[in-house]
């Protein structure tokens, strides 16, 4: 196990709220980093927000770990230390946490590693928790499964120039080392270390295990050398629990829990809830087999059940609804590390002008050392008389909570005006997305503060049945601050038409063009210039996903053969993986509210799927929850019914739906 992970947040998480990340903090120089604020300190690290810099205007943010002083009195430690991040700095996968740099500055072991902006499991868990939101959604649960089954089946199989398998195993998949970006990425953070620390006898046995014994496998428990099958028993563990909404290995002591694994019967999903899919059943206890030849032999083995689960439960596994779901659950939280940063980035600027040209090994005159023991390692840069009295008054400013921090951002604003400025876009129609360098940042009509004068970037603005604009700005180095500019949308100027094999296919079947559900095989208005995900549905075939792009007034013309659905691969999905956190499943089956009016008598059944853009909401029809949008394939007898839609802040929508006699029903909700 890590001692690091067990005593420390994922490191690559740096959204995430732990120890130590609202104290007040001076960046100060590393090296060739600026630590930006300190994001938690652990037994054996603490953890750094930090501003990588180079020529050219680079900038970067990454994650550092640096060890801490007493532990650079352990040779043993952090020879291994430095070995196997080495090797965990060799791998690059989408699914993983990139590591840039292992190094020393003044005697201080540290880690460089990519920023995930996000959170980990935990964090997530909990703050729906906060929100009450009572399902974790099942289509997010199995992207994550999925994500981490890729990252794992690549660094599992990873070898070195010559060919020898370099046999890395994680040895510490849990809830704290997987992360879900902002975005919607997921990545497996800590690769390496906590092999390292697997092998290091340092410290004490509780404080490596504490928090992380519920997901070992049965040999990692019982102390015996492990392997690669070892992650996707954790991973395993991590599933059952995001699709029963239960805990599966809780002992009232760590013996207790490790009692569990190695001895105990699990229990089946359908034991929790009759209704959960028996395909997936299979996939879950096949990875959670006692016997690791029993289990799955590779991850990729696992990831391609779970793939092929999802096809033919005719599930939506999207990123971009997972970055949907994540920005609308940590809204508030968003917002304040985006005024955290851009506080911090005021002062890096202001000690960058002071300092002069970044260097990977600056002298020793910029550095000061602390006084009291125990203690080593650079301090904030000692200012001249010009910056002196500012950079003292910054902790008290920051201390004195809003009035104080207002205050002190208004004294940046002023302290950088000479670099930074600002520009104001405004849209017909309003409502528009608007992209800076290719990061999402506000909606039209806008004004984006904290932007470089005197440097190019790409400015974009995107709306829903609109022409995209994309045009290179630069805000004037000598001008006025702010430079404000007004696109006319014009509407989407792409058609997508949709030929369907064998014909009898293409009876009854439809388009879902970027989340956005068309009657019939024809799709209009869309921007020309983007690539479109489009997906093909027709009820008693399994659906196909393709992607197309065209140039405007184009009507491009594609070709799709379905494949018609075996009977054991239609699998209605209502309240499949939607327990209430922590809640038996005899608990959480939802009865018809009253004043919901029952409907009529069954004339036949049909299916309903139900969506939401601008968000994410907890669906319910009649009365009985169904999960969190997007819920598909929900079967229910034809006729009348009332859906309702409700948010995680409690607004609710409701709207009649008729579902057709052996067809689809769809309805999307405008949150």
């Amino acid at each position: 196990m890590s001692e690091l992970s067990a005593n420390a947040p994922s490191p690559g998480a740096a959204g995430a709220d732990h120890t130590g990340s609202h104290e007040a903090f001076s960046p100060v120089r590393f090296g060739k980093y600026t630590l930006l604020r300190r994001l938690a300190k652990g037994g054996m690290a603490e953890l750094y927000l930090a501003l990588q810099r180079s020529v050219a205007d680079f900038e970067k943010l990454v994650v550092i770990k640096r060890i801490l002083p007493q532990m650079n009195q352990d040779q043993a430690f952090i020879d291994m230390l430095l070995h196997e991040a080495r090797v965990a700095a060799t791998m690059t996968h989408p699914n993983i946490v990139q590591i840039y740099d292992v190094g020393q500055v003044d005697g201080l072991y540290y880690i460089a590693m990519e920023h995930a902006h996000g959170e980990d499991i935990r964090s997530i868990v909990r703050q729906m928790k906060k929100k009450g939101v009572a399902y974790f959604p099942f289509e997010h649960a199995l992207g994550i499964a999925i994500g981490i089954c890729a990252g794992l089946a690549y660094a599992h199989e990873r070898r070195n120039l010559d060919g020898t398998p370099l046999r890395i195993v994680h040895r510490d998949i849990s809830p704290q080392n997987v992360i879900m970006t902002y975005e919607g990425d997921v990545k497996v953070v800590d690769f390496g270390i906590a092999k390292s620390n697997a092998q290091n006898e340092a410290g004490t046995k509780s404080g490596r295990l504490k928090g992380k014994v519920p997901y070992m496998s049965p040999e990692q428990a019982r102390g015996e050398e492990v392997d690669h099958r070892s992650d996707i028993f954790s991973t395993g563990v991590l599933l059952f629990e995001l699709t029963t909404g239960r805990r599966l290995f809780r002992g009232a002591s760590e013996y207790d829990t490790l009692k569990m694994i190695c001895e105990s019967e699990y229990p089946l999903p359908t034991q929790l809830n009759p209704e959960y899919p028996r395909a997936l059943e299979h996939i879950v206890m096949r990875a959670l087999a006692k016997n690791r030849d029993q289990r799955y032999s590779s991850a990729r083995e696992m990831q391609a059940d779970l793939e092929a689960f999802v096809h033919d439960s005719r599930l939506v596994v999207s990123e971009m609804q997972r970055g949907e779901f994540m920005s609308d659950l940590f809204a508030e939280k968003l917002e304040r590390q985006k005024e955290m940063l851009q506080t911090g980035k005021a002062l890096a600027d202001i000690l960058a002008i002071e300092a002069g040209p970044y260097d990977t090994n600056p002298p020793p005159s910029m550095v000061t050392y602390p006084s009291h023991p125990g203690m080593s390692g650079p301090q904030p840069i000692v200012p001249t008389s010009r910056f002196r009295a500012e950079l003292v008054a910054i902790p008290l400013l920051l201390a004195l909570g809003g009035g104080g921090f207002f205050a002190y951002q208004k004294y940046t604003a002023v302290q950088t005006a000479a670099s930074r400025g600002a520009l104001s876009v405004t849209t017909d129609p309003p409502g528009a997305a608007i992209w800076i360098d290719g990061d999402l940042r506000e909606s039209t009509p806008a004004t984006l503060d904290g932007l470089p004068r005197g440097k190019t970037f790409e400015l974009k603005v995107s709306k829903d049945g609109f022409e995209s604009h994309r045009e290179k700005i630069t805000l004037d180095a000598s001008g006025t601050a702010t430079k404000a500019v007004t696109y006319t949308l014009s509407p989407g100027q792409l058609t997508v038409e949709v030929a369907v094999e064998p014909a009898e296919a293409a009876t009854g079947a439809s388009l879902v063009v970027d989340g956005k559900p068309f009657e019939g095989l024809r799709a209009s208005k869309l921007a020309s210039g983007e690539s479109h995900a489009i997906e093909v549905k027709s009820v008693g075939w399994v659906s196909q996903k393709i992607a197309a792009q065209g140039g405007a007034f184009e009507t491009k013309k594609v070709t799709v053969t379905l494949e018609r659905e075996k009977a054991s691969n239609v699998n209605a999905l209502p309240n499949v993986g939607k327990l209430p956190l922590g809640v038996p499943s005899a608990s959480a089956k939802t009865t018809a509210s009253a004043g919901v009016v029952a409907p009529p008598p069954a004339a036949g059944k049909g299916k309903l799927n139900v969506g939401a853009t601008g968000g994410w909401c907890n669906v319910a029809v009649d009365g009985a929850a169904k999960g969190a949008t997007p819920v598909a394939g929900i079967e229910l007898s034809s006729g009348n019914h009332t859906v309702t839609c409700t948010t995680s802040e409690g607004k609710s929508l409701s709207a009649a739906v008729n579902v057709p006699v052996d067809g689809v029903a769809r309805y999307k909700f405008t949150l």
